[in-house]
């Protein structure tokens, strides 16, 4: 089938990507010409493990193309996948829609006859209405053009395995069309992956509409509850990760996202929360959702208190201390440094008086130019060097197995603090270090945790 991609970001190319490598024949359709000429060249302005070997394959294969004309993108395909960004207002909680908006309209210019529009990212409820009523305004006489909302659940990290082997496909239709033939088209353009055993989910918009802010809502409702256990149990002497182990058992919870440390950033989770409460405020039912609130604050309280104890650590003050921080994406395996907690920390550490120095293996492009006033390194041992304290930022795999023999000869101090949990504590503590972590007894003690959270399950509930 020939369909157009209109947004090349994250989720747009991976998108893009993924239906050339189901066997479609792609356009994708960006403004940003300098974007758009690096994906055609097989080059990806982001990092995704896995994403440039399928946009490189399938533009040799000839399936997939890119362009910065929207004459070109109606008259290539029927199906237009609209995957812009939904970013948080600059002066509100509220999802910023006007690339959305704007994509649509400059889309539905150049529409003859018949067209399925398909939105792909996270909007407020309500969102599908309105862009249908202005759709038909701005619809030619012989024309007809469907809209369906395909809501995305990409996990950054792992968005081609999430694109071609999904847990599920949801997609909403208009209730007030009888003749409405989205369902049946995009069951087409995903029968592979269907035929696999995905499950197939139609509904009405609102609904398909409210399942990605919910799924995120309740995920990151998930973090932080464990994260605010983690606070009782700074103060009451408890282990937060055997106490996560314990409640895991018991079905109706489970283990997956129940662990503890610097709490969620990214590009999603954070403004989606929060523009869904907004969205509840202007429905009239903002109490449904006030709870979110609450969610939001234990998160960057999470900030706070990881550089509380870091102050504490260093005798009350950062005052001309040097810290590594090792980590700036706002997950690994990925380097997106949108609302990321390790270089949240980072720049409070150096506002507070520390001499901090970040390292990321994938990140550190991206941060040089967001927080110039840092110093980067290009590696964990150059910036541990003379370090008073080290703080493990981001769960990189190379953080996480990295042997403390490694750091031992280039620090000042043997102070190591574990903000996401995911060392290996008495290692550490036999090598010599002082191991410090968030959710440990004291938040400032030294006690050992025996308890370590794979890499792999951390990297899962960070999305």
């Amino acid at each position: 089938m020939k369909m157009t991609v209109i947004g090349c970001g994250y989720l747009g190319a991976t998108h893009a990507a993924c239906m050339a490598e189901l066997g479609h024949d792609v356009l994708g359709v960006d403004v940003d010409a300098a974007k758009i000429e690096m994906l055609a060249s097989g080059s990806v302005p982001f990092f995704e493990p896995g994403l440039d070997d399928v946009v490189r394959r399938n533009i040799a294969a000839g399936r997939l193309r890119f362009t910065t004309d929207f004459t070109e993108a109606a008259a290539f395909g029927k199906i237009h996948f609209i995957g812009v960004g939904t970013p948080q207002q600059a002066a509100s909680d509220a999802a910023d829609l006007t690339a959305l908006r704007t994509a649509v309209r400059e889309l539905v210019g150049h529409l003859r006859g018949r067209h399925l529009i398909v939105g792909k990212s996270t909007v407020p409820v309500g969102t599908c209405v309105e862009l249908a009523d202005e759709i038909a305004a701005l619809t030619r006489n012989n024309g007809s053009i469907e809209l369906a909302w395909n809501p995305e659940f990409l996990r950054e990290g792992f968005a081609v395995d999430d694109t071609l082997r999904p847990d599920r496909i949801v997609v909403g239709t208009d209730p007030r069309r009888a003749d409405s033939t989205a369902a049946s088209t995009l069951a087409a353009v995903y029968r592979e992956i269907l035929d696999g055993g995905t499950p197939y989910l139609t509904m009405d918009w609102a609904t398909a509409e409210l399942v990605k802010v919910s799924a995120n809502a309740f995920l990151a409702t998930k973090i932080s509850f464990i994260n605010a256990i983690s606070e009782i149990c700074e103060v009451a002497g408890g282990d937060v990760t055997a106490l996560a182990d314990a409640i895991g058992h018991d079905a109706r919870i489970g283990r997956r996202f129940l662990n503890a440390g610097l709490g969620f950033g990214g590009g999603c989770l954070p403004k989606d929360i929060r523009a869904f409460a907004a969205r509840a405020d202007e429905l009239g039912v903002g109490s449904a959702l006030s709870f979110l609130r609450a969610v939001d604050e234990v998160n960057m309280r999470r900030r706070a208190a990881l550089v509380a104890m870091v102050e504490r650590a260093c005798d009350g003050s950062v005052l001309g201390r040097n810290i590594a921080v090792l980590g700036a994406a706002f997950k690994p395996e990925s380097d997106d440094i949108r609302d990321s907690p390790a270089l949240a920390v980072a720049a409070q550490l150096s506002l507070r008086g520390a001499r901090v120095t970040v390292f990321d293996p994938k990140a550190m492009d991206n941060a040089r130019r967001v927080f110039p006033t840092l110093r980067f390194a290009d590696s964990a041992v150059a910036a541990a060097r003379a370090a008073d304290a080290v703080i493990v930022a981001t769960e990189w795999a190379e953080f996480v197995h990295m042997a403390p023999a490694e750091l031992t000869d280039t620090v000042s101090r043997r102070l190591i603090i574990d903000a996401r949990r995911c060392l290996d504590g008495r290692a550490w503590a036999d090598a010599g270090w002082d191991y410090r972590a968030l959710g440990t007894a004291g938040a400032g003690s030294s006690q050992v945790i025996t308890h370590v959270v794979s890499a792999t399950e951390e990297r899962e509930s960070m999305v």
